[in-house]
Formats: structure tokens, sequence, C-alpha cells
């Protein structure tokens, strides 16, 4: 175990860590020094840089400043700021990208916009095996207007064949939540386009993680979190891009004052705004908002092709440590193998995944639970080292070897998984 060219040695990762480029940013989180935290890819760690930042905001800006500050500190021009920084992370042009609001309600915007581009066409594409909340709003949102839509669930090798002329839009996940395995972006627009359609992706587990290229895969629609690989904080507001091609037509449903030609005129009827502000709705959570800065400053500093490659080289690490013992406890694998078609995360099943994973918490080790079977090991890029993964992997082993999920405490379940 302590060959240092044996890839299941931890002697290995102490290599891998001393030659990452990406070290240095470690320092510029706060982590706790009693556990390792493998749910990067649910909620990111806090930047110090961030709590400065609120700080300032609250003590400052809001304390002192009041109202002044939507002008003077540049409150009211965040949506636009902050989305012309995410824009180049995930291939947009400058522009074409707000943030506002959350995932949820720019989904809900977002696919109500691409379906007013189709009218004629009643057919919505989706993964039924990826994150419910994506399913929930498309089945409200079809139910509300009320047209005769109807969604085709399908699963990832299906959905090619499943995109034909009634299709009216794909609405995707572009990494799945559970697996990590991610979707052709570029073929899967390509062929809703061939036939007509529009393509909507949700990039929550994709920005910070994984290359993304909206603009040269030809998306049409796009949201995403801030909370997860940009570190942006619980509830950190989300994004949402809109095609060049599509900004002077798409509307969106939620017309709130901010989204208005003139929000400062306070006219009685609504005009939208131009461009991508028409995706706006209402006043800006401003803490919220500042929150976000610090992490995507670090994230639009580093080539998403290196921030993939620590992913893969941390999910390769932990994977090469419990290789010698899958088969022996009932563990298996249930991301891609192969890291350039996996996302940051590392999915493994098991029977009695939820008690495995409040065993590893006792020891240390967060990582997160999905039922029925899954528990997903996030191996974010900034704040990670490879002898973390190591070491997550050598104690998840002491606790199938001592079968010490299987106590009391370890039954007990949680809101929150």
């Amino acid at each position: 175990m302590r060959n240092q060219n044996n890839p299941s040695s931890r002697i290995h990762a102490e290599g891998l860590d001393r030659a990452d480029p990406l070290a240095r940013y470690r320092a510029q989180f706060e982590l706790p020094s009693d556990n390792i935290y493998l749910n990067g890819h649910s909620l990111g760690p806090l930047p110090k840089a961030s709590l400065a930042r609120l700080t300032d905001v609250a003590a400052r800006e809001w304390a002192r400043d009041l109202t002044a500050s939507w002008n003077t500190a540049g409150w009211s021009a965040l949506p636009k700021r902050l989305g012309d920084k995410i824009a180049p992370i995930i291939g947009a042009p400058a522009g074409s990208v707000v943030v506002s609001d959350g995932v949820v309600t720019n989904l809900f915007k977002a696919v109500a916009a691409a379906l007013a581009l189709r009218p004629e066409r009643r057919v919505i594409v989706m993964e039924g095996s990826n994150f419910p909340t994506d399913n929930y709003v498309v089945q409200g949102l079809t139910a509300w207007l009320g047209h005769g839509h109807t969604i085709r669930f399908v699963e990832s090798d299906g959905l090619l064949a499943a995109i034909d002329p009634q299709v009216a839009a794909t609405v995707l996940t572009h990494v799945h939540y559970k697996t990590s395995a991610i979707l052709d972006m570029a073929a899967i627009t390509a062929r809703a386009h061939h036939v007509g359609a529009l393509a909507v992706w949700d990039l929550s587990h994709s920005i910070g993680a994984v290359p993304v290229d909206v603009g040269t895969a030809k998306a049409d629609f796009a949201v995403g979190c801030t909370y997860k690989y940009l570190n942006g904080g619980p509830g950190s507001p989300a994004f949402i891009y809109v095609a060049p091609t599509h900004q002077a037509a798409a509307h969106q449903p939620i017309t709130g004052w901010w989204a208005h030609k003139a929000p400062f005129a306070f006219d009685r009827d609504y005009a939208p705004a131009e461009g991508t502000s028409k995706m706006l709705t209402g006043s800006q959570p401003i803490l919220s908002m500042a929150a976000i800065e610090p992490g995507l400053d670090m994230v639009a500093n580093i080539l998403p092709e290196n921030l993939h490659r620590k992913c893969g080289t941390l999910g390769e690490t932990f994977l090469a440590a419990l290789d010698p013992v899958l088969d022996g406890f009932g563990l298996a694998v249930a991301s891609p193998r192969d890291p350039a078609k996996r996302g940051g995360h590392v999915a493994l099943d098991h029977a009695e995944g939820a008690r495995i994973v409040w065993a590893l918490a006792a020891r240390g080790v967060m990582a997160d639970f999905r039922a029925p079977t899954t528990m997903r090991f996030g191996f974010s890029p900034l704040f990670l080292r490879h002898v973390d993964a190591w070491d997550a992997a050598a104690a998840l082993i002491e606790v199938l070897k001592t079968r010490a999920w299987d106590r009391p405490e370890f039954a007990l379940s949680a809101t929150v998984t």
C-alpha cells in the first residue's frame, strides 16, 4: 500500500496533491478541521472572501447607505454583472445570462418561453430518472397551461430516438443528479433542432465541474444553480441563459417590474425589457446575490477542463482504493467509470446506503444519500485533496468491514439527506 506507483495507495494520492495546480484554492475556504466534506455537489463550502463580502454589504451598503446602494453600490446591476461572469464559464456570449430567482422559477420561465415558441407542438421529452423537481415544474406548467401537452419520459439511451417532429422541447439535465453521467449536449440539441424542437438544459450539476459550451452546442435555453460548485451559499440565486437568436421573440410568464423595459417609469401596463433582462422578475435578494461573486470569481479564473480533470482524478483515487473490496461488500459503482463521461461526483449503490452514510458522518466523512440505495460522494475540485478521497474510501471500507452501519443510531432518518 506504500508503493507510490500504486493508484490505490495513499502515498500515490499524496503525490497527486503535490502536483495539483489547483491546490492553492483550498486555503481560500472556511473548512471544518474535523471532517472530509464530500457534499460540495449539493452545497459548496464558504469562501473566506464571501464572509468578508457579506459583512461589507450588511455593515456598509445596507446599514449605512441604505437605498442609495441600489445606485452607489451597483445593486441594480447585479443580475447582469453576475450573469456576464457566468456566461464565459458556460460558453455563452455576454448579455445572454442573468442571475435571478431560483432554478425552479427559472426553469418554469425557460420551458414556458420554449413552448410558446413552438405553439403547434404538444410533446416534451425528459429523462424520467433525473432530479424530480425538473419533472414537477414541467408537469405543473403543462397542467396550468391546459393545452394538452404530454411529457415523454425516457432514459439516456433512448433520448435521440424519442425526439421526433411532435416534440416542442427537450428539457434535460446535463449531468445526472444520481449517477453523475454526462449527456451529450451537442448531439441531443442537434437532434432537437433537426426535427424543429428546442432544447432546454439544466446545468446545476455541471457549472464549475464540467466543461459546458451552450454556444457551440446551440442550446436554446439553460438554467443552473450557484450553490454547488460555484460555492454561492445555501439557496443562492440561480441563472438563466437565453440564446441570442431567441432573445427578441422569447417571453416568460412571470412579468415582474424588473422585467419591464422602464421599471422606474411605473407604467400601468407591462412592456418587456430587451434581451435577457425580460427574464428577471422582482427585486433581487442582495445579500444572497453578493455572496455568489467570490466563489464565482475563483471558478471563472480556471479553465473548465482543468476543473473537470481534477474531479476525475479525485474520483479515480476514491475508486482505486475501493476496487479491491467492491464485490465483497455489496457495493456497486453507479457512475460511469470513464471520468470523461462523469460529472463531479461518484455514486455507489448499496442496500444499506442510508445507514452507511450516517455511519460515515459519525467518522467525519460527509456524503449524502438518494433513495432508494444511492450514496453520492462529491469531488469538488477547488478545496478537496486526493488524500481526502483516499481517506474517505478507507473510512468507507472500515464501515463495511466492521458493519458499523448496523447500529441503532444509524437507523434513524433525517428530514434532509
